[in-house]
């Protein structure tokens, strides 16, 4: 489980060279995508029980590794049912938005573990980027963050940003705001902003109201929010 973007389908990749590496036979691993158009076809439960079940080895354990399955209707049925037919190791990856834990708990029955991958700390984007503790350094990641895609893009700022901008937009606008049925998806962004400029500051869901009036955040209008509504809006956050 994690953030978009934190590494969760290079891990799932990692694992397979591990087992690959383990000697396990190519035909015993079993890794779907389903961010890729490869699977498209794949929409619920009954065809992905049956992709699988075709592809279930005769001999030896199974490796199920299957990437982001949300958009599949159903697909916990699937999985349930995966570890009552077949000999499996099942791996799945989920955006905590789109998949949180307390849902995942009521989705899967039976015993399972949950790892949380997170962006890159410090120490880990230092070896990332194959460069020195300092000061510098540390300012750029400070301001940079650890999206361990941005390593690729060097010292390309503007590239950076669209990347960064490009997450940070996916999240708030596909997840947050989906997931929680925001309707003004303006304020939301508004209030993010406030938050973000005031970190470290003691504030409440009035004086945020307030505030976004008074300092024309919100344009156009005299009347602030409901206090309520912000509160919703940061519980959604």
């Amino acid at each position: 489980m994690g953030v978009r973007r934190c590494g969760k389908s290079t891990l799932l990749k990692l694992f397979t060279d591990e087992l690959r590496r383990l000697k396990i036979p190519n035909k015993n691993i079993i890794h779907i995508n389903f961010e890729s158009m490869k699977y498209r076809n794949i929409t619920d439960c009954n065809i992905f029980y049956d992709y699988i079940a075709d592809h279930i080895p005769e001999k030896g354990k199974a490796y199920l590794l299957i990437d982001e399955p949300q958009n599949v209707v159903g697909w916990e049925k699937a999985v349930n049912s995966f570890k009552v037919d077949f000999d499996c190791d099942i791996y799945i990856t989920g955006s905590n938005a789109r998949l949180l834990s307390s849902e995942f708990s009521t989705l899967i029955s039976g015993r399972y573990v949950e790892i949380e991958l997170y962006p890159l700390s410090y120490k880990e984007y230092l070896d990332f980027h194959d460069i020195e503790k300092n000061d510098q350094t540390f300012q750029a990641y400070l301001k940079y963050g650890g999206v361990p895609s941005i390593v690729e893009l060097g010292d390309n700022v503007d590239r950076i940003n669209d990347v960064l901008d490009g997450i940070y937009n996916t999240v708030i606008i596909k997840d947050v705001i989906a997931k929680s049925k925001i309707k003004d998806a303006e304020l939301l962004q508004k209030i993010v902003a406030f938050l973000a400029d005031n970190i470290g500051n003691s504030t409440s869901a009035n004086s945020i109201a307030n505030s976004l009036v008074s300092e024309k955040r919100i344009e156009n209008t005299k009347k602030s929010p409901a206090a309520s509504t912000v509160e919703n809006y940061i519980g959604a956050l």
